[in-house]
């Protein structure tokens, strides 16, 4: 193989790696289940705050009741609650819980003694009727304040308006927001796990023939099964029939097409053998035309017998094992190119198998490694191995290398082509590396061609293999 330059082929990126059905149905199911418990807690939530705002509420009128009903007179004019008719807190300094009583005129006439030390505004004076529930901060604690306009009567008829407010404090309802909050999240985060390990566990049943659809068509692509199982469910069973049936006809489709073609080899052997027989007779030219015979002879034969074990990407072929078939060409060639000093180096790896006819690697693996003889200066070397997690199509990477000239980078996107030589004076049809790109085409294999470090061609092929 001709080499020029020493310029790298670009490597193809590999294809982004599809999800599988599970994947996408736990992630299509995840997003709407994680938004449907999102809003539930949200409305919980809100639920709740609502019921801890209105039972607050509720608090604070049963105290206010308890604060208007022990409300009695003072000697002084004034209005005052009596001790006993109080909750005890109210008597507790900071306790949480406050109470004041106030007019318009002499402004706070009694506080709780809860109130002791805590500056705390239960807001603006109220008309009787009047009720008003805010919220307020004692010392960074929050409170919520209800308050009510009384018209409060004394005993001499005489009335006046006062204010009632109680206050309570809101930390122990933020506890109790909070404990209810973790324990919400706490259930719905478990509970969307346990659905979520459910529904993996259904998909992963369900699934499983697909699996094992997607199993069985491997090991027909690798050669260990020659058709589909039986037993699939109903939605499978129709594909899995028609897979088989496609099998079945491709084999006989072949087997016919190498039978055709063997008739064929027979029948130009017959006119050949007959055309040279008779020019046995005749002198006149007759050494030539016997050479272009015997040369036709081995193309049609070449040609017919390549045809024949192209099955191509067949299904159901057997692996073969590649040294064999390296061995065997490196003798030959050496005896073909026994007037050049030269030598072939071998690094395969014995676990190395190509799925496919061992008719078309032969031929594949025959035209490189002469094209690569034919243009050496003294080496060849040969390497073939197996890619583990590369594409079904391209886990046996097989290069052949040289230290000849190489193949300029501007000839290196047309020596594939057929009939095309880089070096006319060269004996050659320039169908070789032509080949070798329709059987790798053949298979959905891959081949790169770039600079040896050896100094001449690099050629990577990669086909399917096990």
């Amino acid at each position: 193989m001709a080499i020029g330059s020493r310029c790298p082929a670009v490597l193809e990126e590999p294809p982004a790696r599809a999800h599988s059905l599970s994947r996408r149905l736990l992630v299509s199911v995840s997003v709407p289940l994680v938004v449907f418990f999102g809003v539930t807690i949200a409305v919980f939530d809100a639920s709740f705050r609502d019921l801890s705002e209105r039972s607050l509420q509720a608090l604070l009128d049963a105290q206010m009741v308890a604060l208007i009903a022990a409300a009695e007179p003072q000697p002084n004019g004034a209005v005052a609650a009596a001790p006993q008719s109080l909750e005890s807190r109210l008597e507790s300094p900071g306790s949480g819980l406050y109470a004041q009583i106030r007019s318009p005129a002499r402004r706070s006439m009694w506080r709780s003694k809860s109130t002791a030390g805590a500056f705390l505004d239960f807001g603006p004076d109220l008309k009787p009727g009047q009720r008003r529930y805010t919220h307020a901060v004692i010392h960074g604690t929050p409170v919520a304040i209800a308050s009510r306009g009384i018209a409060f009567e004394e005993e001499a008829q005489a009335t006046q308006n006062l204010t009632f407010s109680v206050a309570a404090s809101l930390e122990p309802y933020k506890e109790q927001l909070w404990s209810f909050r973790k324990r919400l999240f706490g259930w719905f985060f478990g509970l969307t796990l346990l659905l979520l390990g459910t529904l993996a566990i259904v998909l992963r049943w369900v699934l499983a023939p697909a699996r094992r659809l997607e199993s069985e068509i491997q090991s027909v692509e690798e050669g260990a099964l020659q058709t589909l199982g039986e037993g699939y469910p109903r939605e499978l069973a129709g594909v899995v029939h028609n897979l088989n049936v496609l099998l079945t006809g491709e084999r006989k489709r072949v087997a016919r097409y190498r039978d055709t073609l063997g008739n064929l080899a027979h029948s130009l052997k017959t006119p050949l053998a007959v055309i040279r027989s008779t020019l046995a007779s005749s002198t006149q030219d007759a050494t030539a035309i016997g050479t272009e015979i015997d040369r036709m002879s081995g193309i049609v034969e070449h040609q017919l017998k390549r045809a024949a074990a192209s099955g191509g990407a067949l299904l159901g072929q057997a692996p073969v094992p590649v040294e064999p078939i390296v061995t065997e060409l490196r003798t030959a060639l050496m005896k073909v190119y026994a007037g050049k000093d030269f030598s072939i180096e071998l690094a395969m790896a014995s676990d190395a198998q190509f799925v496919g006819d061992r008719g078309d690697l032969t031929e594949l693996l025959g035209n490189v490694l002469d094209n690569a003889c034919k243009w050496c200066s003294s080496r060849v070397r040969i390497a073939a191995s197996i890619r583990p997690g590369a594409s079904p199509r391209e886990t046996l990477q097989i290069i052949v290398e040289d230290d000849g000239p190489g193949i300029s980078l501007a000839d290196r996107a047309r020596v594939f082509g057929r009939g095309v030589r880089t070096d006319e004076k060269v004996h050659g049809h320039g169908l070789g590396l032509a080949m070798v790109r329709e059987t790798v085409d053949l298979y959905g294999g891959k081949l790169t061609l770039d600079t040896s470090t050896l100094g001449g061609a690099r050629l990577t092929i990669f086909l399917a293999g096990r």
